[in-house]
């Protein structure tokens, strides 16, 4: 139950058999250490037999020469053919492919505890060998073996050091995107990294459950806010963040920091449903803090004036944008290299502005500059580049370009198209961007199908007041129309 619940991620598992996990590692350290003199410092071989899905086996085999690792304790035996019975067991079942794993240990180098448990093992006569949990293996060849009718692959592994520099650069990367104060936060964070938000709602709904005080009830009320806000359930995420709002009101002086990402967050929700003046009232409260207590070229005061300037941009209020848009850019052209990203951002911005303000070929500079900054630093699917594309298209599309504007329309939804599920709102909003140039060129059928695409993705992700939902229904009206002349 317990290797199942690792394999799963299954949060409410994982908590409630913490101890377990905690005494069987130190067990398997304890006896690894009494038992490492017995290997004579020589290298040996143990087996481990299993079926793997076949999409499992497919990604396995295109990781030969690299790193993999068990999230569960690893059973393994020092006698082939035992392991080989396990092999066996997924012959017959289309679903699965059956594997041998040939590890290799190496006794001399430090990597994760193992130990024989052959005297404590409920199945006698395995010679069993177990491994804590998150072995990292380095993955060698991969083959075919057996005869017709017990057909496996043979799949070698080394097991790492702890000082492999492959491992030690991904470790050293993982822990400085997944922090926190106890392992459960780090957990956590890194199930919200992995994009695994499920899992990640159900264990910091088990730990809401079992917390104690409000600075943990705050933290966790946070993560599921931003849990919600990643989903696009932007009435939950509001009420997460209004009750992470509620304690820190009365418990923080009121220019604290923690208030300003709180009044920030739920600034970032309302500007996502569309209710602007709810979030300009908050991001103004986050900016009021920052300028109390930050230096006047910090980066979070540079994001302040960012967030305000896009409620005006959507507002309408293209001057007031413009403002705050060129203080974001003021700080970050004095504090950031040249082809940072967040510059190319500013740049986007401020390229946003002018176009809808009808100077078209200052858009285009800016949009430009953002575009050379992003084509430098970003693969090429990615979403910002995605973005510039869309933008750039934008402008074609207002100065009657039309060829011009639809090749960027479609570099941008090939990305969208690659990288991002079904249903994203970022779709719909190239579908209507591509269905606006064809209504222009007058193919009335084909902008009709674009534009129907991104209602159905709209009304699936946006509140129904939407101004986009609006928009759209309106030129799906105005293609009918046309068709019928």
């Amino acid at each position: 139950m317990l290797n199942q619940a690792l394999r799963t991620l299954d949060g409410e598992v994982i908590i409630n058999m913490g101890f377990f996990l905690h005494d069987l590692h130190k067990q398997i350290e304890q006896l690894h250490q009494a038992q490492v003199s017995n290997y004579r410092r020589k290298p040996f071989v143990v087996y481990r037999g299993q079926g793997l899905s076949k999409t499992d086996f497919d990604q396995l085999s295109k990781t030969i020469g690299g790193l993999l690792s068990f999230n569960n304790f690893l059973s393994t035996s020092i006698k082939q053919e035992k392991s080989l019975e396990f092999t066996y067991n997924a012959l017959g079942d289309p679903d699965k492919v059956c594997v041998l794993f040939v590890i290799t240990i190496d006794p001399n180098i430090g990597t994760t505890p193992f130990a024989s448990i052959g005297d404590f093992s409920y199945f006698e006569g395995e010679a069993e060998i177990l491994f804590s949990m998150h072995s990292v293996f380095r993955v060698g060849t991969i083959r075919q073996v057996g005869d017709k009718s017990k057909l496996y692959h043979e799949v070698q592994l080394q097991l790492t050091a702890d000082d492999d520099p492959q491992l030690r650069v991904l470790t050293d990367r993982i822990e400085s995107e997944v922090q926190g104060s106890t392992g459960w936060e780090r957990l956590g964070h890194l199930l919200l990294k992995l994009g695994q938000l499920d899992k990640a709602e159900e264990l910091y709904t088990v730990l809401l459950e079992q917390a104690s005080d409000n600075n943990d009830r705050a933290h966790y009320y946070h993560q599921l806010g931003c849990l919600k806000y990643s989903q696009g359930d932007y009435k939950m995420a509001i009420e997460y963040y209004e009750k992470v709002l509620e304690i820190q009101e009365k418990t923080l002086p009121s220019n604290h920091p923690d208030l300003a990402t709180s009044y920030n967050n739920i600034g970032a929700v309302y500007m996502s449903m569309g209710e602007y003046s709810k979030a300009l009232s908050f991001y103004e409260k986050t900016l009021e803090i920052f300028q109390k207590t930050l230096p006047s070229n910090h980066p979070s005061l540079a994001t302040s004036y960012s967030c305000i300037g896009l409620v005006y941009y959507n507002m309408g209020e293209y001057s007031k944008a413009l403002s705050f848009y060129e203080k974001t850019l003021e700080i970050f052209q004095k504090t950031l290299p040249s082809n940072h990203p967040s510059l190319a951002t500013s740049y986007n911005n401020i390229g946003l502005v002018y176009k809808n303000m009808g100077e078209y070929s200052k858009a285009l500079s800016f949009y430009e500059k953002a575009l050379e900054i992003r084509e430098k630093t970003l693969p090429s699917n990615h979403p910002d580049l995605a973005t510039s594309y869309n933008n750039i298209g934008g402008v074609y599309h207002n100065m009657g370009e039309y060829s011009k504007a639809l090749s960027f329309y479609e570099k941008a939804l090939g990305i969208r198209e690659k990288t991002l599920p079904s249903n994203h709102p970022s779709l719909a909003t190239s579908y209507n961007n591509i269905g606006g140039v064809y209504y222009n060129t007058k193919d009335y059928s084909k902008a009709l199908t674009y534009f129907e695409r991104a209602l159905d993705i709209w009304q699936r992700a946006l509140p129904a007041n939407h101004p986009n939902i609006k928009t759209v229904k309106e030129s799906i009206e105005i293609c009918k129309r046309a068709m019928k002349k």
